[in-house]
Formats: structure tokens, sequence, C-alpha cells
């Protein structure tokens, strides 16, 4: 074996020539003007390039798309500093332009490299050449590469689990939060129900009583006109003395307004058990043609309570279709938008209830005069347990459970609101189900 000689007499020994024709390692030298002094049968191998042609060549010559600029740098710095440098395939996987080391297999079309710059140190002290060592990493890039791909694949299936049992956590929640509605509802129908049957009989009695009491305001009056007829002065001291006694007059006045009052009670009494029952709708579960105005009304008087201290009601109702729905879960939905309505509302003002109809769709908007909402806030207003009251004031379902029935029934809940000019929840329901929902 003979040494390999450049432009200037021998570069290596034999046995050194040998040895690295022999590695699986492409080796070449290069001296101060990046001209090729060694080139070895892995580089003519994977270059396509004899090492008798390219000897004397200037490296950029015989890979023109070798990053220059970055070679020339690493190379001045190995015969300035005299120490190693280094690129690995993550940083440049393909710094010579290589075909893949696996046809066969197919992991790479491109060879992955790792290059080793070295210095060639003469006896003398100084750098005769840079010794650059390509070591194909080809196979342990491809199985790290997979591997990553795995683990992106596991992350994003972990990922994807989290999301499915935060979606499942917000179902059991909106669950909750149904049952616990639907039990509001069956407790309201229940009161409702034991509550109608005495309201019935009393009122009922109530009606009889008020004759009666007129019958005997007339029997009595008979009795002190035909005392008067009999002029006897001593039967009419003693009238004159009970009517003076007992304030026979005002005791006639106020009578008529107890009897008058109770009425008006009771008449309130049966029209809260009533729009208990509407509120509940306790007599249907099922899709049917509903007046939402019906049901805004119950809605309101079940929770006046919560109203009636902090805000004036205005309505403004416009000319409503029936609408298929199912009429209990939309009370509900109606229910949370006015109390969080009066919620805002720190201490005095207004909500405005309106309803209308645009093409096939009705809505109902409700508007309040208070706080508003922050712009950050609006985009998670209907996540569930997301709230904006004091902790032990909400448990951030309301809206969650709102949103989530109004988009059973095909329609959309839309919210505008600006800090401190109050909030706009409007609710838009499609006159009729698709044909699909109305036995679902």
């Amino acid at each position: 074996m003979t040494s390999a000689s450049g432009t200037s007499g021998e570069v290596l020994p034999a046995e050194l020539v040998e040895v690295l024709q022999s590695i699986n390692l492409g080796v070449l030298l290069l001296d101060s003007d990046y001209r090729v002094a060694f080139w070895n049968d892995f580089m003519v191998i994977h270059s396509g390039k004899d090492s008798a042609e390219v000897r004397g060549r200037l490296l950029f010559d015989i890979f023109p798309e070798l990053p220059r600029l970055w070679v020339e740098k690493k190379v001045d710095g190995v015969f300035a500093l005299q120490n190693l440098a280094f690129t690995s395939w993550q940083q440049r996987p393909h710094l010579f332009n290589f075909s893949g080391s696996r046809p066969i297999t197919g992991l790479s079309e491109m060879m992955y490299q790792n290059c080793t710059f070295s210095p060639m140190v003469e006896a003398s002290g100084s750098v005769k050449y840079v010794c650059l060592t390509i070591a194909d990493a080809t196979e342990t890039a491809a199985q790290h590469l997979e591997l990553e791909r795995l683990n992106e694949l596991l992350q994003d299936e972990k990922n994807e689990q989290a999301r499915l049992i935060r979606k499942l956590e917000d179902a059991q929640a909106q669950l909750l939060q149904s049952e616990k509605m639907a039990a509001i509802g069956q407790l309201a129908a229940g009161v409702a129900h034991e509550i109608n049957n005495p309201v019935g009989y009393v009122y009922s009695n109530f009606s009889s009583l008020e004759r009666y009491v007129e019958d005997l305001f007339r029997l009595i009056e008979t009795y002190q006109t035909v005392a008067a007829e009999h002029q006897d002065p001593a039967l009419r001291t003693r009238l004159e003395q009970a009517n003076q006694t007992l304030d026979y007059d005002f005791l006639r006045s106020d009578m008529a307004d107890l009897v008058r009052e109770s009425r008006q009670g009771l008449e309130r009494v049966k029209q809260i058990v009533q729009d208990l029952r509407d509120f509940s709708h306790i007599d249907s579960g099922d899709w049917q043609m509903t007046d939402l105005h019906k049901g805004l009304d119950s809605t309101l008087n079940v929770i006046w309570n919560e109203i009636k201290f902090k805000a004036e009601v205005v309505k403004n109702y416009g000319d409503l279709p029936e609408v298929q729905c199912l009429g209990s879960q939309l009370n509900q939905v109606f229910m949370n938008l006015i109390i969080n309505a009066a919620h805002a509302i720190e201490q005095q003002g207004t909500i405005w209830l309106e309803t209308g109809t645009q093409d096939d769709w009705v809505f109902v908007r409700v508007r309040d005069s208070g706080a508003g909402i922050d712009p950050e806030h609006l985009t998670r207003l209907f996540d569930p347990f997301f709230t904006t009251k004091p902790v032990g004031q909400g448990t951030g379902l309301g809206l969650s459970v709102s949103y989530s029935i109004v988009g059973k029934h095909h329609g959309r809940l839309e919210v505008e609101s600006e800090p401190g000019q109050g909030a706009t929840f409007t609710v838009w329901l499609p006159r009729m189900q698709p044909a699909s929902e109305e036995h679902t």
C-alpha cells in the first residue's frame, strides 16, 4: 500500500492509509486553503467521486451545497485554536449531500451525519491539516426520530384522554345540575299539588262566606229598618247603644275591605301555585308547542323574591308564535339568566325582558343595568365551574347548563357586554325542531 499524497509530497503513512480506507467512517484532510489532501474510500463510495479526482480541489467546488461560511469558520477555528470541533445530526442532519445508507429498509433518503473537525499537528507544533471525520448516524437518528414521533403520538393521546376526561367531568357536572333542577321542578310540582287542594276548597268556601256576610249585613239592615218603623223608643235606644258599642259603621266598611283583600290574597296564592305548575311543566316532559311568554311570566313569579328588592322588570314582549320545545328546560334557562341579571345589579337597577321574531327564529333577550362583564371573561362564561361571583355564591354551572339546553334545542345563546354598561343575553330558538327531534 503506497502512501497517500496531495499537492505537496507525502501526506499519511501507508499503514495509516490502509486503516483509514477500511473503517466505516468518512475521512478527508483539508489544508488551510480548504483544499482536499486526503479522501478515503467511504467518501469515494458515498460521494461518487474518486480520490484522484478530488485531491487538490477546493472542498466547496466538490460540494457546492455545503454551508461555506459555517465550514470555513469551523476549519479556521481548529487551525487557530488547535482544538476539536463538532457538529451532530441534530444540529446539521445532512452536512454532506450523501444518499441514505438504508436504501432497502427506506429509513431515510439522506444520510444523517455526525462530523468531527480534528487538528493534525506536526512535530513543530503547527497544524498542517484539519481532519474531517464523518460518521453515519442514520440508524441512530431514525430510531431517535421514530421515538420522538411515538412520544408525540403518546402525548397527543394523553392530551386527548385529558380532554375527554374534562369533557366527561363537564358532562357529569351538567348532569348533576340538570338532575338538581329536575328535583327542584319535581319538588315545586309536588308542593303546587299539595297546596292546590286546600287552596281550592278554601277559595270555594270563601266565596260562600262572602255571600253569607253580605246576607248577614242585609239582615241586620232589615232589622234596623223594621225597628225604626215601629217607633219603639226603648228598642231604638238599645239599637243605637249596640251600634256605638260595636262600632257597626266601621265594622260594615272594614269587613268589605277584609273580604276583598282576602280574596286577592287567595287569588295570588292560586296564581303562584299555577306558576309553579307551569314552571315545572308537571303535565308533560315531551317536545310540545309552548307559549314562551307564559313560561317567562311563570318563571318570573317563581323567582320574584330574588328580584323585587333589587330591580324593576320592564317587559317588552313582541308577537311570538308558539315554539316547539321542552318548556320546563327553557324555564330553567330563563331562571338562570334573570337571576344572574339580578345578581349583576349591586344596589338598584332595571332588568329588561324582550321577545321577538326573525324569519323562522324567535328570540328572548334578558338585559340588565348591572356592572357588565370584563372582556377576558366573555370567552369563558359558558365553561363549567367558571364564575365571577364570590366564593360560596355560585357553582359556575348555570350558564353552562343553559348553553347545553339551548344547544339541545338547536338554538344559540349569545352575550354582549361592556364593563359598566350591563350585559345582554339573547336566546335564539327555531320555531320548529328538526323532524328527527320530535320524538326524541
